[in-house]
């Protein structure tokens, strides 16, 4: 851990991870074994953050978002937390903690969110997606889809080695780096031969 990092001491760090400079990691986040948690990165408290995680440099995770194994977010990513944000209430006064509620974004296994992208609160990112750079988030994604824009919108299917895949007729995809098969119904795709390597 680089002394300059600024991490609770109630946060939970697993074994092997690195916390890079100026980062800052709050209250009761937990982070799984062998992550990376760039420089300037931000983790808000409570968030949870599985095994071989990386949070590249100056992404802001905000409460109380979930990233499970494996996934990436991109330089200067933002998680953001709040659906309707505003400083003040009705009567001007400054929100305090008890005139929101944090709604917190859903990264499931494997998926990768390109730099400089933004997650609106209380969205899922599907297993092994891939969401381009500069995409704006704002509804649920399903697994395996490659999207980009803003608003962001599935262009593509990918597989879990993150490459788009290869329409084989059907209704059926292959991935031209690992050869996997998945199929794809009702918009959805789904795995049908893994090859392991």
């Amino acid at each position: 851990m680089d002394p300059s990092a600024d991490v609770d001491e109630s946060a939970i760090i697993g074994e092997g991870t690195r916390v890079w400079h100026l980062a800052q990691i709050r209250e009761d986040a937990v982070l799984g074994a062998n992550c990376v948690i760039g420089r300037g990165a931000y983790v808000g408290p409570a968030v949870r953050i599985g095994a071989n995680v990386k949070v590249q440099n100056h992404a802001l995770v905000y409460e109380p978002a979930v990233l499970e194994d494996g996934v990436f977010i991109g330089p200067a990513v933002v998680l953001t937390n709040d659906m309707y944000p505003r400083a003040v209430t009705p009567d001007g006064l400054l929100k305090g903690e008890q005139d929101w509620h944090a709604q917190g974004v859903t990264v499931r296994q494997g998926a990768a969110v390109g730099a400089r992208s933004v997650v609106v609160a209380g969205v899922t990112i599907g297993r092994w997606a891939l969401i381009a750079a500069g995409a704006v988030v704002h509804r649920d994604v399903p697994d395996h889809a490659l999207m980009a824009g803003v608003p962001a919108r599935r262009i593509k299917w990918v597989g879990r080695a993150g490459v788009p895949l290869t329409p084989v007729g059907d209704g059926h995809w292959r991935c031209p780096e690992t050869g996997e098969l998945y199929a794809e119904r009702d918009d959805e795709l789904t795995l049908t031969t893994p090859v392991h390597g």
